[in-house]
């Protein structure tokens, strides 16, 4: 089933922003251009949420098949490496929201300094040659202008990383820590199961999510079974 899940994910968002690509009209007065750069970015996030998936063996029980989708779904979502995110990612569980965890901001609790901080921390030369790569490939086609490419490619992503960074790092480990979020210092939404998979996939079920990493993202709705205290 995992392998199900990770399929019909990254079909969905090859397929969406195919059809964005070469069919919306891009006219700042279309409704419609927002709604979909919107779900685009909703599906940019999934991509990443499978790559979690693969870094906890989630997609399989073979650990090929998850290196696979973690490898892929990691360069889709924006050429990225996938060995650096599973070492940091280790690195995050082992020390939640401590000077120990790459994903934490210590010295600042700034919610733009700590985004800020959250992407250097991940962003590479590589990385950056692989987008502007596959940048300057798709605008050789006559029908993809640089501003349909920028508003449809690359700024969906940019709001995954938003969409990621809000609801699986910033919210749930932000400071002040307190005793109701356990030793994993993550907090957790109240049970709202449609909320949690429109917000991040179910990843707002975060303290559920760092008692139970081997339950895949869309099983860990089964761990909620009492409302998370507000904080």
């Amino acid at each position: 089933m995992g392998i199900i899940v990770a399929t019909a994910v990254i079909s969905l968002w090859a397929l969406h922003l195919v059809w964005i690509l070469f069919n919306l009209d891009i006219s700042m007065v279309n409704p419609w251009l927002y709604f979909h750069i919107l779900l685009q970015a909703y599906l940019y996030t999934g991509l990443f949420i499978t790559a979690h998936d693969a870094m906890h063996g989630n997609i399989s029980n073979s650990g090929r098949v998850n290196g696979f989708f973690g490898y892929l779904t990691s360069f889709l979502f924006a050429g990225m490496n996938y060995n650096r995110l599973k070492k940091n990612h280790k690195l995050h569980h082992r020390f939640p929201a401590s000077e120990k965890d790459p994903d934490y901001s210590v010295r600042s609790g700034n919610f733009f300094v700590w985004w800020g901080v959250f992407m250097l921390r991940y962003l590479t030369l590589v990385q950056i040659l692989i987008m502007a790569i596959i940048y300057n490939l798709l605008i050789l086609h006559p029908e993809l202008s640089e501003q349909r490419v920028l508003l449809l490619w690359l700024l969906p992503a940019v709001l995954g990383t938003f969409q990621l960074f809000v609801t699986g790092v910033y919210w749930p480990h932000r400071l002040p820590h307190t005793t109701g979020m356990g030793p994993h210092r993550a907090r957790t939404q109240h049970k709202n199961h449609l909320w949690a998979l429109l917000s991040c996939y179910f990843f707002g079920y975060h303290r559920e999510h760092h008692e139970n990493p081997r339950i895949a993202w869309w099983k860990l709705y089964k761990t909620k079974t009492v409302s998370g205290q507000k904080q």
